[in-house]
């Protein structure tokens, strides 16, 4: 199972060296909510062509998204070891959350300021 961060699905549709193998989209993929969210905000602001749009679609549509929990908030609210932005936090403490729960999986960033966060707290942090 694979956390896919915000950073990996926009560099699916938006970058053109650095973006995850098509097999990567096959795995099983979870997320928090904020990836839907911040994944149109960012689209929205450049208003790219349909295609786009459509692959957009199928990526975000291609995880399991968790809700941000008040557990989940909570844990946002609560510091880290290295500092952290807000959307980071929500994101972390959202994989810290599933990692509470059993989950096992790799925690899947392009962002580095986000893996270096997610490394504080004991997750295994890739760049697909």
């Amino acid at each position: 199972m694979i956390y896919v961060d915000t950073s990996v699905v926009l560099a699916a549709l938006l970058a053109g060296d650095r973006r995850p193998p098509a097999d990567f989209w096959a795995q099983h993929l979870i997320s928090s909510r904020l990836l839907e969210f911040e994944t149109w905000t960012r689209l929205n602001a450049i208003r790219p062509a349909a295609d786009v749009v459509e692959a957009a679609r199928f990526l975000v549509g291609s995880a399991d998204l968790v809700e941000l929990t008040p557990t989940v908030l909570a844990r946002a609210l609560d510091p880290f070891p290295v500092r952290v932005r807000t959307l980071d936090a929500l994101h972390v403490a959202t994989a810290v959350y599933l990692a509470a729960q059993g989950m096992r999986f790799d925690f899947a960033t392009y962002d580095e300021r986000q893996a270096a966060a997610a490394r504080s707290v004991g997750l295994n942090v890739v760049a697909p």
